[in-house]
């Protein structure tokens, strides 16, 4: 009898739906603009854009390439801009760092 149910559930085919890889809020044309708005607005950056210069990219190609970027993508890209950051350090870290080993140096002779 069991042998019988189970040989009944295995030829049984089952039906997979898709499943979306990712959530799809409903997101209006307004939210769009704003966070392609905010994107761009970081891409012609001075020093964003001669990096991507640098790696070949033109700004009409940046804006091409944000323009192709799904809802999803871009509201994520959107949200997570202050939490880029940009390689190397500023002038002001660097001056903190002169200050420092300026410092370090004036203690050695000092204490030597």
């Amino acid at each position: 009898m069991i042998l019988l149910l189970v040989a009944a559930f295995v030829a049984v085919p089952s039906f997979a739906g898709p499943m979306p890889s990712k959530a799809t809020p409903n997101q209006s044309l307004a939210s769009r603009n704003a966070d392609l708005a905010a994107v761009r607005s970081v891409a012609a950056n001075e020093q964003v854009a001669e990096v991507l210069e640098a790696h070949g990219f033109t700004q009409a190609q940046v804006n091409q390439r944000l323009a192709q970027l799904s809802p999803q993508d871009l509201h994520q890209l959107a949200q997570n801009l202050n939490q880029i950051q940009a390689a190397g350090l500023t002038q002001q870290e660097w001056i903190w760092i002169g200050i420092g080993a300026a410092a370090a140096l004036i203690l050695i002779v000092a204490l030597g």
